[in-house]
């Protein structure tokens, strides 16, 4: 093999292992509301991602995730296509790079012939982006921004936020306008928030955006309007009958209107003035009603915004500067470490509690062994905290000066040699790996716990009931010795009588002080002479969720095993392609490979996965409980594309880019996501990239979206692009 081709497949290796990660976080951070990193490491991820594909476009594939706004549209909501595409904004993470920004816009702008910029610069407000339909000056919808093309439709859970209007007020109100903003719990009810949160016995939440996202994708409107979340407009997607020629003034007729509008932005007219702007709310952020990480600057007049226009994820006319992560000294009291689902062993950092970004923080995941030995900490030391990008808190390395002042002396962590859940030896999964595993899958505690709060998840079997606290009920009791679960297998057959026993310890308060611990029932109420325990209202919700899992299409069920590397993603491809969990389990490694977005990695995974005599144990246990184990094949629906190798670029009005995928394969053709000699045919939509002109280059057939449909109608009796 030629020097060439080896560094080829490493960059290729690079690049799939990129965008599977980039791909990962997103979700994490726009679905679960759960980031995995710090903002600054998904940057960095991302930045090379972009870096790659700019130097090699034929790597980039259509659901490469530089080509997409945002996140994608959670399956617990009905997707909503918004009427214009919500784009994300270009970061800039220092002023040198902003004011580039600002000049290159600027020479941009002169060049189209237009006047000097304008810019309106606002706070970059810390939650969850919505956009509200109005027609008639009446409130129709709200949905998040999900892809950036379609959204979650979260109407009810909006119209229980006191300060959206239900209906406009004044005059001239556009017939058709779409209305953008930033839904958020403001500082000091996010606090009131999280103390509630406690004396509940309940986690508090890890920051305000995670707290406004969880709140407003509560299934039970009821539960969304107990959340003080707030929002503010920031901008306007399609408009009817909108007269105005800046978004200064727009910004004051939607206040008219009765919208909540910022009470911070500012129009300003040169460089040093919004490099002004953003050092006066540097310095003064925590103060402000709500949390912020950074500033936005945009044109402030239409008719230059239109004339610099987009790229396929953002407008070339506004940018956000982020503010550099933040940095504290605290005090690293212990190592300690935490067993996931998957068996590895993570150490994490437990601290002296510290405000950091607006937050307080006592944790921070310190990865692995090696990551402590790099960053030298030592338990006792004094160490720097950095919460980078306002979300993740990371130690960033021990203050040395201070080392040898400290009492008692700071002393070596120890990674443990046995897992401290089960006792079962440690090592690692192959020689170089540098993480630690628990091999005892089947019947490790902290691994059955975390994989029976994987399958209750949003991205699995969406059991609302069964999250962190009910698993560890459920398979880690504080009472009795014997927990009603010992494996995941036998979730579908638990029974109320085997949970009325279960208690957990919770801190005991005596007029609002914690004074110590009691052991309480968590499925059940006490029970008294007169009258046996009751079932609690999260028991009786649990066993109906129980039974409509039952039903989840196989993609759920394919999640819900716990299968490494196999997430919703790779799932939908394999149910789509082999439409029943024992068609998979029979399914060769190269056959499995072979379906778009799997490879070997994940075939290799599952082949693994269905060896393990409990796996299948798991299954069956399933299956005779009654969960679906393969999806319903439509009969009438004839293979047109059977062979045929199909790419889809751009935006098409009528399929989003999963249900153009799904068509593709339900009609037995692979969806591709490059373009090569081997495609058959590509369709081409709105903001079409490189892929066009390949195909173009190649000679290929391109269709526009109705010949895809005759396509799938009617197969390769096309021969001739639908149009040029």
């Amino acid at each position: 093999m030629r020097s060439e081709d080896i560094a080829s497949d490493e960059l290729r290796a690079e690049y799939n292992d990129l965008v599977e990660k980039v791909r990962k976080y997103r979700h994490a951070y726009y679905q679960e509301d759960a980031p995995l990193v710090d903002d600054a490491e998904f940057d960095r991820l991302f930045s090379r991602l972009e870096e790659i594909e700019a130097l090699n476009p034929e790597l980039v594939s259509n659901d490469s995730p530089t080509q997409e706004v945002g996140g994608e549209v959670s399956a617990a909501f009905a997707p909503v296509e918004h009427l214009s595409k919500m784009y994300s904004l270009e970061d800039v993470f220092s002023i040198e790079e902003l004011t580039h920004w600002l000049s290159r816009t600027d020479t941009n702008v002169e060049a189209l012939h237009r006047p000097k910029p304008e810019w309106l610069t606002e706070l970059k407000i810390d939650g969850l982006a919505i956009n509200l339909l109005y027609i008639n000056g009446k409130l129709v919808r709200a949905a998040t921004r999900g892809d950036g093309t379609t959204g979650e439709d979260v109407t009810h859970n909006v119209l229980t936020i006191k300060t959206i209007p239900t209906e406009l007020r004044g005059k001239n109100i556009p017939a058709e306008m779409e209305i953008r903003g930033e839904v958020f719990i403001p500082s000091d009810d996010f606090r009131k928030l999280n103390e509630s949160m406690v004396e509940q016995g309940k986690a508090p939440f890890a920051n305000p955006r995670n707290a406004a996202a969880g709140s407003l994708r509560q299934k039970d409107p009821a539960l969304t309007a107990e959340r003080p979340l707030a929002m503010y407009v920031h901008g306007i997607g399609v408009r009817e009958g909108l007269d105005a020629t800046t978004q200064s003034e727009t910004y004051e007729l939607l206040k008219s209107w009765g919208l909540p509008t910022s009470p911070y932005w500012k129009v300003l007219d040169s460089t040093e003035a919004v490099l002004h702007y953003i050092a006066e709310f540097g310095d003064k952020r925590h103060s402000l009603t709500h949390e912020i990480d950074g500033i936005v600057v945009k044109v402030n007049d239409y008719a230059t915004q239109r004339a610099l226009g987009y790229t396929s994820r953002v407008p070339r006319w506004a940018v956000a500067y982020k503010y550099p992560p933040e940095e504290v000294n605290t005090k690293l009291l212990d190592i300690r470490v935490n067993v996931g689902r998957t068996g590895r062993v993570t150490p994490y950092g437990v601290m002296e509690p510290v405000k950091v970004a607006g937050s307080t923080v006592e944790m921070a995941t310190l990865h692995n062994q090696d990551v402590i030995k790099a960053k030298g900490v030592k338990i006792g030391d004094i160490v720097v905290l950095r919460k980078a990008g306002d979300v993740i808190p990371e130690i960033v390395g021990p203050v040395m000066a201070l080392r040898d002042k400290q009492q008692p002396p700071v002393h070596d962590f120890v990674m443990p040699t046995h897992c401290p859940s089960c006792g079962t030896l440690l090592a690692p999964e192959k020689d170089d790996d540098v993480d630690l595993r628990c091999p005892n899958s089947k019947s490790c505690p902290a691994q059955v716990t975390a994989r029976v709060e994987h399958l209750g998840s949003r991205g699995a079997f969406d059991i609302e009931a069964l999250g962190e606290e009910a698993a560890k009920a459920l398979t880690h009791p504080d009472a009795p010795d014997v927990p009603p679960l010992t494996s995941e297998a036998d979730i579908f057959d638990l029974t109320p009588q085997a949970l009325a026993d279960v208690k957990i310890t919770r801190p005991k308060r005596v007029k609002g002080e914690v004074v110590g611990t009691e052991l309480v029932p968590y499925f059940y109420t006490k029970a008294t002479a007169k009258k046996p325990s009751d079932p609690t209202a999260n028991t009786r919700k649990l066993f109906e969720e129980l039974e409509k899992a039952k039903s989840q299409p196989l993609w759920r069920v394919l999640v819900a095993l716990s299968i490494r590397h196999v997430g919703p993603t790779a799932a939908r491809s394999l149910a789509t392609a082999f439409r029943s969990l024992p068609a998979i389990e029979n399914a060769s490694v190269e056959e499995l490979a072979s379906v778009d977005g799997v490879g070997p990695t994940i075939a290799e995974a599952l082949t693994a996965w269905f060896a393990e005599d409990w796996h299948r144990e798991i299954i069956e246990k399933w299956a005779r409980a009654g969960v679906r184990m393969e999806d319903e094949v439509d009969a009438d629906r004839p293979l047109t594309l059977e062979g045929l190798t199909v790419v889809v670029t751009g935006s098409l009005e009528g399929f989003s880019r999963d249900e153009a995928k799904e068509a593709i394969l339900t009609r037995g053709g692979k969806a591709a996501g490059s373009v090569s000699k081997n495609t058959d045919y590509v369709v081409v939509g709105e903001n079409a990239g490189s892929k066009a002109d390949k195909a173009e280059q190649l000679g290929l057939p391109i269709l526009d979206e109705a010949g895809f449909r005759e396509l799938l109608a009617n197969g390769p009796s096309i021969k001739e692009p639908a149009s040029e």
